[in-house]
């Protein structure tokens, strides 16, 4: 049981299990093939990632992998909150180059499904967040790209400032959208 609700951008949607509590606690189903499959995400899932990040303002993106090793993406929240985000690299998507985000946290158990084709992000909102999430791919060194995450052609309304932004060095080396060749004609 869950609800899926499309974002401004095709192909990206929000999926909120329904959460059954007892005096217990509290019990949801985050994934199932085919109930999901009913709301059209029929990606294969092969590999589960999780990541923590210590402080607020930890930046994590704009990451993508090109073909043959792209990855649809199933993105929640274990502990924390995000500002995560999707940018559109289809060159053919009349949302090319436009980016949607979602604050996605443990409190309100929504996922994002981020389909082949974008870049995805996200920035920390608490200490002490963990993030996991499904891939269609395999991780690939060789078809591991990224955007850098504060481009001005994006204007993404990240909620942190830059100077007060942790990032990997490998991230803060990512080059401009513009320079972007068409990984996803």
């Amino acid at each position: 049981m869950l609800t899926v609700t499309s974002t401004a951008i095709d192909g990206v949607k929000v999926v909120t299990p329904k959460s059954i509590a007892d005096s217990r606690g509290a019990f949801c189903e985050t994934y199932n093939q085919e109930r999901f499959a009913e709301h059209g995400i029929t990606a294969n899932f092969v590999q589960d990632n999780q990541s923590a990040s210590a402080a607020i303002g930890t930046i994590r993106g704009l990451h993508f992998q090109g073909h043959p090793a792209a990855q649809a993406k199933l993105i929640r929240v274990l502990k924390g909150r995000i500002f995560d985000v999707a940018v559109d690299l289809r060159r053919s998507s009349p949302t090319y180059g436009k980016w949607v985000a979602e604050e996605v946290s443990a409190e309100n158990r929504k996922q994002i499904f981020i389909p082949i084709g974008f870049a995805h992000g996200f920035c920390t909102l608490e200490i002490g967040t963990h993030v996991f999430y499904k891939a269609s791919a395999f991780y690939s060194p060789l078809n591991d790209f990224g955007i850098a995450w504060d481009d001005p052609d994006l204007g993404i309304d990240w909620p942190v400032a830059p100077s007060n932004a942790t990032l990997s060095d490998k991230d803060r080396r990512m080059p401009a959208f513009r320079s972007l060749p068409g990984y996803f004609e």
